[in-house]
């Protein structure tokens, strides 16, 4: 069985999902696989902390199942910034530059999220210089559409999609 250049790439279900948002809606197919393979999934617990606020950003979360609460360092519930479900991603700031987190990240139930570190980011700008800019692209979008919207008064959830 000889093998075809034309046949379409088979896709996983986390692939799917990562197409559906916004931050990667620009790629192509092969492009959106080369940046799945540099994501890495970890699993929370609700009520499980993922990230604190003042810690160094590293990398931007992508909610791929259950949801995520941003919130004042331990106030989960009086100090509620956003809540974010499947289908959005937070952190982005973190993966443009090496600031603190302005926030907590804690799980709202049991969740899986895909991380994509700096690190991981600055190697794509490196290697495929074409994808890197179209995330880029992405980000300054979505960061000035929360800059719009802060300004403009509209409520505090983002969904990214």
């Amino acid at each position: 069985m000889g093998l075809n250049p034309f046949r379409r790439h088979s896709s996983s279900p986390r692939l799917e999902k990562l197409r559906a948002l916004s931050l990667f809606g620009e790629l192509a197919t092969s492009e959106l696989a080369i940046v799945e393979a540099l994501l890495h999934e970890r699993d929370f617990l609700k009520d499980e902390v993922i990230f604190d606020e003042g810690e160094d950003g590293q990398a931007i979360y992508i909610v791929l199942d259950g949801a995520v609460l941003i919130c004042r360092q331990g106030e989960p519930e009086s100090g509620l910034l956003a809540t974010l479900e499947a289908g959005s991603f937070f952190g982005d700031i973190a993966l443009l530059e090496n600031l603190p987190r302005t926030a907590q990240a804690r799980a709202a139930e049991n969740c899986r999220l895909a991380v994509f570190f700096r690190a991981d980011f600055v190697g794509l700008m490196e290697t495929h210089g074409v994808i890197a800019s179209k995330i880029s692209l992405q980000l300054a979008r979505n960061m000035g559409k929360r800059l719009r919207d802060a300004t403009l008064g509209v409520g505090s959830v983002h969904r990214h999609l």
